[in-house]
C-alpha cells in the first residue's frame, strides 16, 4: 500500500495532474470541501463555460491560469503542461493519478452515457463521445505519462502518487474524504 502523507502536509496549494479522466477535478472537489478552501478547475479556465469544449483563446486563457495560481489557498486538478513550471513554483504538494489508460478510458465512456454532470466540467449537460477524445486517451494521454512522472520524481515539494483505482479509494478512506 501507498504510504500516504497526512493532508495537512501537502500545503494549502495543491496540484492534482495525471490523465484525462482519472479522477482528478472528483478529487480536486472532495479536498476543497474537507478544507474549505477554492478548487480550481483547468478545465474551465481553458474552455469556454457552456460550449463544446471550445477553448479561450490562449492568451485569456495564460491570465485566467496566472490569476489562479496567484491565489494564497488553492487546489488545482489539470495539466496543461505548458502552464505547469509556473504553477510548480507556488504549488505547495502535487497528487499524481498515475491511472492506467484503459481504466481512463472506460471512465470516459461511463461519463459519456451518465445523466451527472460532470464535476470541474464546463457547464454543458452530456458528455459526447468523440474519436478525438477516444485518440488522446488512448495514444496521446500515454506519450504524456513519461513527463508526468518525471516532473513527479523531481518536484522538491510533498507529494503523492497513486498508480490505482484502488489507492485512490484508500486515499479517500484516509483523509476521510
Amino acid at each position: 500500500m501507498n504510504a500516504f502523507l497526512p493532508l495537512d502536509q501537502l500545503g494549502q496549494r495543491i496540484s492534482i495532474v495525471g490523465p484525462s479522466n482519472s479522477g482528478k477535478s472528483t478529487l480536486a472537489k472532495a479536498i476543497s470541501v474537507k478544507k474549505g478552501l477554492p478548487v480550481v478547475h483547468l478545465d474551465q479556465l481553458h474552455h469556454q463555460p457552456n460550449s463544446a469544449w471550445i477553448p479561450r483563446p490562449h492568451e485569456e486563457f495564460l491570465r485566467l491560469h496566472q490569476e489562479a495560481i496567484e491565489g494564497e489557498n488553492w487546489f488545482m486538478d489539470g495539466n496543461y503542461g505548458k502552464c505547469i513550471p509556473s504553477r510548480l513554483v507556488r504549488t505547495t504538494g502535487i497528487i499524481l493519478l498515475d491511472i492506467p489508460r484503459f481504466t481512463a478510458f472506460y471512465r470516459y465512456i461511463m461519463r459519456c452515457y451518465s445523466t451527472k454532470p460532470r464535476v470541474g466540467g464546463i457547464g454543458i449537460q452530456k458528455e459526447h463521445l468523440t474519436g478525438e477524445m477516444v485518440k488522446h486517451i488512448l495514444h496521446d494521454s500515454p506519450k504524456s505519462h513519461q513527463r508526468y512522472r518525471e516532473l513527479f520524481d523531481h518536484a522538491p515539494i510533498a507529494k503523492i502518487l497513486l498508480s490505482s483505482p484502488r489507492e485512490v479509494a484508500q486515499l479517500y478512506d484516509r483523509w476521510q474524504l
